[in-house]
């Protein structure tokens, strides 16, 4: 019976991995497209599917090339467009991980008047879509004569309603009130109880919530294109869109751009993997 079920596992198993390997090849083409279409010539990109053919059907090994990564660095001024965008997904990240882990340990483990109301409030502006709030701020950031500038991106992003509901939810699930009530008898500042005890219960929610606001910042391209006037400010996303010729489209150029677009985002999702499914799953089990 033993062996019987071990067997029946093992064909399970292989079974499994012949459905998943040829899908995960499957979600790998798009990536060798990429790949292959940015080392292509502007003469050879439409000759072949992935690489590019000869007149006479054979590969032409010669059409490929890396002159469109080198003009993007020398030409284009991507270097700059991905610092800019490494300065600001990663101020963003961090100042809205932290500012929405607070409000969302306040809002789960402190008894105060108008708690309530907070939480409906937060409740409320879930619901709103974020193009609505694009004239109003706007006007807001003209107001405040921040137009121009790295500040009008990142201060409106540091407390999204959806990153301080989402802690709320952790921190109810994983930090207990007998913990924070303990740190608190003991003389523990209000501060270091979140610094110390609240923050690292929640270290799976911070690495998700890290790496999803670090993404949208990253492809964020509406916003910094409203709010940014000056070029050598623009994000990467704004740099590569720039890359369209008026009168021509290089393709191969503009598939270069965004295959550098997507490494720094694949490195990070490598590193935060981990958390990033661990946050997902937090409070899926109870227990």
């Amino acid at each position: 019976m033993t062996a019987g079920n071990e067997t029946s596992k093992r064909l399970a198993m292989i079974g499994l991995y012949g459905v998943l390997i040829p899908m995960g090849l499957l979600t790998l083409i798009p990536f060798l497209w990429l790949l292959t279409a940015s080392l292509k010539s502007g003469d050879t990109f439409f000759t072949g599917l992935f690489l590019p053919h000869s007149e006479d059907g054979s590969i032409n090994w010669g059409g490929l090339t890396l002159s469109n990564f080198i003009r993007l660095f020398t030409e284009q001024g991507v270097g700059r467009a991905i610092l800019n965008s490494l300065f600001l997904s990663s101020a963003t990240a961090v100042l809205a991980t932290l500012s929405c882990a607070a409000g969302g340990f306040a809002l789960a483990r402190y008894q105060f008047r108008g708690r309530a109301f907070l939480t409906g409030l937060v409740l409320v502006a879930l619901i709103i879509p974020a193009p609505l709030l694009l004239a109003p701020g706007y006007q807001w950031i003209y107001r405040l004569g921040l137009l121009d500038t790295y500040t009008a991106l990142i201060l409106p992003a540091i407390a999204p309603a959806f990153g301080v509901f989402l802690f709320r939810q952790a921190a109810r699930q994983s930090v207990p009130a007998e913990l924070v009530e303990a740190a608190r008898i003991d003389g523990c500042p209000e501060p270091a109880i979140f610094m110390v005890v609240g923050l690292p219960l929640l270290r799976p929610m911070v690495g998700a919530f890290l790496l999803i606001t670090f993404l949208g910042t990253w492809n964020n391209f509406l916003t910094p294109q409203i709010l940014l006037q000056s070029s050598e400010r623009f994000p990467l996303a704004v740099a590569i869109a720039q890359l369209r010729g008026v009168y021509s489209t290089e393709y191969g150029l503009i598939m270069a751009g965004t295959l550098v677009s997507i490494a720094p985002v694949m490195i990070l999702f490598l590193v935060l993997q981990r958390e990033f499914i661990a946050g997902l799953t937090a409070g899926a089990v109870k227990g």
